[in-house]
């Protein structure tokens, strides 16, 4: 079956190497994000799915935008596909594209549809605190993860797991199901099953102000607002009579009786692996591994006897 694969992050990669390994599958084509410079040194980098692609000699498209782009539907067409597959492409697919192959074009979203449609589902769900996520293999329609789903499959989300961990997680999962599912669907084994759109949730891209930690919270939302911005964007604060950006990658809720009088985002102990911040509704909070602006990540150990952090500092002021 000759397939076409659009995709670009690390994300992507598991899914893309599932349908090469497989003898099932030829991938004929790959659509992927234009490259871009990324760094310090703002070097130009490749999209992870197109150095795959090149290793197996496959032919790579990087359309700037493809709605709109006729010279992409072209391409589309001459490749003439019996299905195309999406993995966090990062484009919104026009309808005149996608129903080009002929058994349409396979998403592999990571959630449990409908719950968390959009950019960051893997994100809402850590943030959330949420106990269980998935994977869902759907049909793209003209809406935004709307399509009917051919199969899904729940995963649990550890209480300390990171974004950055589950998204591993759910990469490797998507891959194997993807293949079992495109197999099971082009046999004619498989019946799509439409969305119940009453129970959507949304899961928008995250923004720079969804980074910043409001201590007024209680210490189980931020923890989980640090780990669920792990390893992207960074979950950070301020700290300092000079204020500097701290951001905090590893955090813990602890079980302290603290003076009901003490503000949030003060530090109110400097003893033990890191330092201890009092949080929202009298709940506490031990910061673990930070990272102040240009500077590596570090222990928060490290951070507290080198920055010389005191009891009674506030963060976030």
């Amino acid at each position: 079956m000759d397939v076409v694969f659009l995709g670009t992050p690390q994300f992507a990669v598991p899914s893309l190497q599932a349908l090469l390994n497989s003898d099932d599958f030829s991938v004929t084509g790959v659509f992927t994000q234009p490259d871009r410079r990324a760094g310090r040194g703002k070097k130009l980098c490749c999209p992870p799915v197109k150095l795959l692609a090149d290793e197996y000699g496959i032919g790579v498209f990087q359309p700037e935008k493809i709605r709109g782009n006729e010279q992409a539907s072209e391409i589309m067409r001459e490749l003439a596909p019996d299905a195309a597959v999406v993995v966090a492409y990062g484009q919104i697919l026009p309808e005149d594209f996608f129903t080009i192959p002929r058994l349409g074009t396979l998403n592999v979203h990571a959630s449990l549809l409908p719950l968390y449609r959009g950019a960051s589902p893997v994100l809402q769900a850590v943030l959330n605190g949420d106990s269980m996520t998935g994977v869902s293999i759907m049909k793209i329609d003209e809406g935004m993860d709307t399509g009917d789903v051919l199969s899904m499959e729940e995963a649990s989300i550890p209480p300390e797991a990171t974004t950055g961990y589950m998204e591993m997680v759910l990469a490797s999962q998507g891959a194997d199901l993807l293949v079992r599912t495109l197999r099971e669907y082009a046999a004619g084994r498989i019946n799509p099953v439409p969305q119940d759109h009453e129970r959507a949730t949304y899961a928008p891209k995250i923004s720079k102000e969804d980074a910043v930690v409001d201590w007024n919270k209680d210490a189980d939302a931020v923890r989980n607002q640090i780990r669920a911005l792990n390893p992207r964007p960074g979950a950070f604060t301020t700290i300092g009579d000079d204020p500097v950006i701290l951001k905090m990658w590893k955090a813990r809720q602890i079980e302290d009786d603290i003076n009901p009088e003490i503000l949030p985002g003060t530090i109110y102990s400097t003893a033990g692996e890191g330092f201890k911040a009092a949080c929202g509704k009298g709940t506490t909070l031990e910061i673990l591994e930070v990272q102040l602006s240009g500077k590596g990540r570090i222990r928060a150990r490290d951070f507290v006897n080198g920055f010389d952090v005191q009891a009674g500092d506030r963060m976030g002021v």
